[in-house]
């Protein structure tokens, strides 16, 4: 009797589909697939795709990642040697806990690719029947011709000396950058279409013959002539940039005790390391404190540990022979307020000249341009652009290099060489007025760097201008791990020759540390949009590209907030 008093369970069937109840209606914001800019890709001086680079690192894809940095710079193994890596500055990993070793990585793709003898990638863009002749054969040089070949125009490069490479094969000494892995370099370019005619030293009349025999002309000569110290006794003061290259072709005169090195910068930091390899004592005197000194800092501080000796705020007065030594008078400074250049100014301080008793002396405070011809002019028709001048008339000549940017380093120079590339294949194409546009347009972020692939309307050209902030990045997704030690021998070790110093990346680490990229602003196909869609509207085509079925989408958000990497965004439906 109780047993059928017990109510039935019933469950409701239905063998229709709900595919007729176009959710999507409901919406009034809907997800969209929006890549960004990384602020390490912007403030790399020659734009190069860092996030894509490192993702597909990660993965092992080495020869694709080493395509992609040489898309944007064709010297990926000598930059990831002597760049002084303002990437990894603006990384957003050091929020977490250390920035990405990227320019570590950037050699180690770089290796690769050279033990790989991979050749230099080749663009699509359509030959435009145009030579240009460029003077020099530094990294500025050697880029132009390079992107000039990438854009289809003739590219010849005249150099002065039997060697191409200017500042890379005579300024930075080979435990910095091994003239092997340079050469391997330049004999890419050469095999991806670039003329280089050695030992053609270019004149003002030899350089009126280049610009009425070629479309345009590139001057990048570089900074070649040392400049003075304007003090009593200077003629005895040996040339730091002459006695660098002077070590590289192996007639340097012999040098030791102790030695003075005049300046702060990068030259000062490599003459007085070369010095140190040759069995001498050097000591740094700069006139300005340590921490105000414009050489890199790794560099400093890979000096102090081998033993070079920095004496601040200590300016040279005079310099004279005495004996088989040099006294150098030198006068005690005292720091300043901040000055015009955002450096903080020495003054002399309230105390007498002091003398220094060395046994030589060097000066290495840097260079100017040897000739007023490589730099521009005053014309009113010249474009000026942050890292080049072209000037249209009466011919089209260009300055590209150290003499036209405000950053002296191989980075810039290459950014410098990129920009006029883009520049004349403007002006070919558009004319004049076409020039400016056509480098706004190609910008990493908000620039100045610029990149190719943008200019020839790839992939990055669909990315916006805005770039990733650490805020933007959902850091649930990434557990915090230690920045790879990068190998390089103890202090006293590297002190004891040219051997390199620092040490490519091992196989198992490069893997490692790409994977701590965060690949700010792109898809990295960690389908997190899919797996927490509530919907099931992430769709993935035959090429792996995601896109969202609007059809079905409520505009919920989910997909946005869980993408770890800012690679979504919300917008509002129109009306």
């Amino acid at each position: 009797m109780i047993a059928s008093l017990r109510p039935t369970l019933l469950f409701p069937v239905t063998r229709m589909s709900t595919e007729p109840n176009r959710t999507g209606s409901w919406r009034f914001v809907r997800p969209v697939y929006r890549f960004k800019t990384a602020p390490c890709s912007a403030a790399c001086p020659a734009g190069i795709d860092i996030p894509t680079v490192e993702m597909l690192a990660s993965r092992g894809q080495m020869h694709d990642a080493w395509v992609h940095i040489c898309r944007e710079n064709p010297f990926p193994s000598v930059c990831g040697r002597v760049c002084f890596h303002p990437c990894e500055d603006a990384c957003n990993r050091a929020e977490l806990d250390a920035p990405v070793a990227i320019n570590a990585l950037e050699r180690y793709i770089g290796d690769a690719g050279l033990a790989a003898r991979s050749p230099l990638p080749f663009s699509t863009a359509a030959p435009l029947q145009r030579q240009v002749a460029i003077v020099g054969a530094g990294p500025a040089g050697l880029a132009a011709g390079y992107f000039l070949t990438q854009l289809g125009i003739a590219a010849e490069v005249f150099e002065g000396s039997e060697e191409p490479g200017g500042v890379l094969r005579w300024g930075i000494p080979s435990y910095r950058l091994p003239k092997a892995v340079l050469a391997a370099e330049i004999d890419r370019i050469e095999k991806a279409g670039v003329t280089i005619h050695r030992g053609r030293a270019i004149t003002p009349d030899t350089l009126a013959e280049l610009a009425a025999r070629y479309d345009a002309v590139l001057v990048g000569s570089g900074l070649a002539a040392t400049l003075r110290l304007n003090i009593s006794g200077e003629a005895i003061i040996g040339d730091g940039l002459s006695f660098l290259k002077q070590v590289q072709t192996g007639s340097a005169p012999a040098v030791g005790g102790a030695v003075a090195v005049i300046g702060g910068g990068n030259t000062a930091i490599d003459v007085a390391r070369t010095l140190l390899r040759q069995g001498a004592q050097p000591t740094i005197v700069y006139r300005r404190r340590r921490q105000d000194m414009p050489a890199f800092g790794h560099e400093i501080a890979a000096a102090e540990a081998e033993g070079v000796k920095i004496v601040e705020l200590m300016a040279p007065v005079s310099a004279a022979a005495e004996g088989d030594g040099v006294h150098l008078e030198v006068q005690p400074m005292t720091a300043a307020e901040v000055g015009a250049d955002g450096r903080v100014r020495a003054v002399p301080a309230k105390q007498p000249p002091q003398t220094m008793r060395f046994n030589a002396v060097f000066s290495g405070i840097g260079a100017e341009v040897a000739e007023p011809w490589h730099r521009p002019s005053g014309e009113a028709d010249t474009i000026r652009l942050s890292h080049c001048a072209i000037s249209c008339a009466p011919r089209t000549v260009g300055y590209i290099g150290d003499p036209v940017t405000t950053e002296n380093s191989v980075a810039h120079a290459i950014g410098s060489g990129k920009q006029a590339a883009i520049a004349l294949h403007a002006l070919f194409t558009d004319g004049p007025e076409a020039v400016v546009p056509a480098v706004d347009r190609c910008r990493v972020g908000p620039g100045p760097a610029l990149s190719l692939e943008i200019y020839l309307d790839g992939e990055r050209s669909h990315r916006t201008i805005r770039m990733v902030a650490f805020a933007d990045i959902n850091t649930d997704y990434f557990s915090r791990t230690s920045r790879c030690a990068i190998p390089a021998l103890a202090p006293a070790a590297a002190a004891a020759g040219f051997h390199e110093a620092v040490s490519t990346l091992r196989p198992r680490e490069a893997l490692a540390e790409a994977a701590r990229c965060f690949n700010c602003g792109i898809c990295n196909d960690c389908d997190n949009c899919r797996i927490f869609c509530p919907e099931q509207t992430i769709l993935v085509d035959e090429g792996g590209r995601r896109s969202v079925d609007l059809d079905y989408c409520k505009g919920c958000g989910i997909c946005t907030v869980e993408c770890p990497r800012c690679a979504m965004d919300m917008e509002e439906e129109s009306a």
